[in-house]
């Protein structure tokens, strides 16, 4: 049996607790069920939950993580290293050499390597030119390519920018599971207020055919009449079963949504009911607010707005390589730090230095490397600007829908009132006998169907909002 999520009545724990303090509080755990006998569940309780333990919103926060061991391994490619290596030769009784070579390298950001070395050779064939101990410290400096921009400096820009694009994917996926989370909350909101209207219609039928069935055994009614309260009590029946079902499958879906913080389903418990809902309005100051928050935040417009950012660095790497390699490296050597030397153990006298030089001579794959990442550059501005125009059409046409299914909740709801007006006249005309059980039951079934109406439209109206934030690329309309 999964545990079962418990709600004190009246109590909005989220709004002045932690869940953390509200899960300790209350017991989120249990083995079997315990029902209170009634308890609100609000959307905000809802949502807090939801981002709190829903398995994919906690994937979602695997995104940034994922992100910064790419920077780590971005920034590994500066790290000093050590390398150590002996080499020795003997042959026929005799020790041609013995070689151990050791050394520190230093690379710094400016592309320029510091090295540190130490080496210890003996043996009978060694070279006039190699020295039994040497010491060597040096510096390595690109002239050419490599001095502006270097492949480990571009790959751990690229990297903490993609930290950000990490970030985007996060709230990108948070807010969608925001957005279907927000739906089966809403419908199973609306199957609430449905079978609440719909029992109402029911115990009023019942209450009517016993009226009419006890009048019409004392004669006082005709016993049709009966026969009419009885068959809107069984229309009614049916589409309470309905309700109930609907309202027992939305229940199931809501609670797809609720987990506790050890990743263990929770079940919503049968007593929890939603609250009423304040009727929310927005105008053209929100959408403009909306539109230009999205242009900028969106998650799409920020994940393609980095990856431009990236391929201009590549632009920048790939210029770069077109330069020709030139460097240069210099290095002080001595044979011991407690050289008996005349010289300075460490002195310009004493150093090796060289240049390297390497350039092709046509830069065929240099030029077409730039020339690709310039076309990616192009094609991603297009992607951008096109991406740009659909999110605001989107957020322009979710709010249109907003604004209609105000309209339309306005307008049902006044009707609403001029029904239940009608149903009341009916019944006054039945109680003086110009009416009739038929009519009255005509007007009731009518008032019962437009009251369900009105919410089932408010269940579209929150919906509706939900999906406006979704398009602005937020998890929720303030």
């Amino acid at each position: 049996m999964k545990p079962t999520l418990h709600i004190h009545k009246g109590l909005n724990v989220f709004s002045k607790l932690s869940l953390f303090v509200f899960i300790n509080i209350i017991g989120v755990l249990v083995n079997t069920h315990h029902l209170y006998a009634q308890a609100e569940f609000s959307f905000e309780d809802f949502k807090n939950l939801v981002l709190k333990n829903h398995p994919t919103v906690k994937q979602a926060e695997l995104y940034p993580r994922d992100a910064d061991t790419e920077i780590m391994q971005a920034k590994g490619q500066f790290d000093p290293k050590i390398s150590s290596n002996f080499d020795r030769k003997a042959l026929s009784g005799t020790d041609y050499y013995n070689r151990w070579e050791n050394a520190l390298k230093i690379p710094v950001w400016t592309g320029t390597d510091i090295k540190l070395g130490y080496e210890n050779k003996s043996g009978k064939k060694l070279l006039p030119e190699e020295s039994p101990e040497l010491l060597v410290a040096g510096i390595t400096v690109p002239i050419g390519q490599g001095m502006i921009i270097d492949a480990r400096r571009t790959t751990l820009k690229q990297a903490q920018l993609a930290k950000t694009m990490a970030e985007a994917e996060k709230l990108k996926l948070v807010n969608k599971t925001i957005l279907s989370a927000s739906k089966a909350y809403w419908e199973w909101w609306f199957s609430f207020q449905q079978l609440t209207f719909l029992r109402e219609g029911y115990e009023l039928a019942n209450q009517r055919y016993i009226a009419t069935q006890e009048r019409a055994r004392i004669g006082e009614q005709a016993g049709i009449d009966s026969v009419e309260a009885k068959i809107t009590l069984q229309d009614r029946q049916i589409a309470l079963e309905q309700a109930n079902v609907e309202w027992q499958n939305t229940r199931l879906a809501l609670s797809n949504f609720l987990w506790d913080s050890n990743e263990t389903p929770l079940e919503l418990p049968e007593n929890a009911l939603p609250p009423k809902v304040l009727f929310r309005k927005f105008d053209e100051i929100t959408l403009q607010h909306l539109i230009t928050q999205a242009k900028v935040q969106h998650p799409e417009i920020v994940k393609l707005d980095v990856k431009i950012k990236q391929l201009g660095l590549e632009e920048k790497l790939r210029k770069e390589l077109l330069k020709p390699q030139l460097n240069f490296n210099f290095n002080f050597i001595t044979k011991s730090l407690n050289s008996s030397y005349n010289d300075t153990p460490i002195s310009f006298d004493n150093h090796k230095m060289g240049v390297e030089f390497v350039l092709p001579i046509f830069l065929r794959k240099e030029r077409g490397k730039l020339q690709q990442v310039r076309i990616k550059q192009i094609s991603t501005g297009f992607e951008l600007n096109l991406a740009k125009r659909e999110i605001v059409n989107d957020v322009y046409a979710s709010y249109n829908e907003v604004k209609n299914l105000e309209r339309q909740l306005t307008l049902q709801q006044q009707a609403t009132q001029n029904q239940e007006l009608l149903l009341k006249a009916e019944q006054r005309k039945f109680e003086i006998g110009e009416s009739t059980l038929f009519l009255i039951n005509a007007r009731e079934s009518k008032f019962i169907d437009m009251k369900i109406k009105v919410e089932s439209l408010r269940g579209k109206y929150e919906k509706a909002i939900a999906n406006l934030a979704y398009m602005a690329g937020l998890s929720e309309l303030n």
